[in-house]
């Protein structure tokens, strides 16, 4: 039985009221990766472009994803997050890596969390590096 779909076949918000609060964490990670247009604009494994740093730019994009996940995704709970850390790396390739780690005590998990906000923090970083290559 799907628990997001009510008695009659609507949808609805799951009643987690009788769960027990408990240490939650979710990890979710991406990779972009870019053409060799791009790779020429790294500089000590940093990115700048002309709408600025790319990499710090992600990151708080990342993390403002994560706290409004619940706007986003009609049945995510609203959750008061513990601690979320986005990590954007380059790989050997110069590509980018990129982890997003939420927790939270709470009675759900964050997993749809850590999804956003490594889903954010990869689109901010394509939207900051798109004309790069153009």
């Amino acid at each position: 039985m799907l628990n997001h779909i009510d008695k009659k076949n609507r949808p609805t918000m799951v009643d987690i009221s009788s769960k027990k609060t408990t240490k939650r964490t979710a990890t979710a990670t991406a990779k972009i990766i870019f053409p060799e247009a791009v790779k020429n604009y790294f500089k000590d494994g940093d990115l700048q472009t002309k709408k600025g740093p790319v990499i710090d730019t992600a990151i708080i994009a990342g993390t403002l994803a994560v706290k409004k996940t619940h706007d986003l995704i009609p049945f995510c709970h609203p959750l008061n997050i513990n601690a979320c850390h986005i990590s954007i790396e380059p790989d050997d390739n110069q590509d980018f890596i990129i982890t997003c780690e939420v927790g939270i005590e709470h009675k759900t998990g964050v997993e749809m969390e850590a999804l956003t906000g490594v889903s954010v923090a990869a689109l901010t970083v394509y939207d900051m590096c798109k004309s790069l290559s153009h």
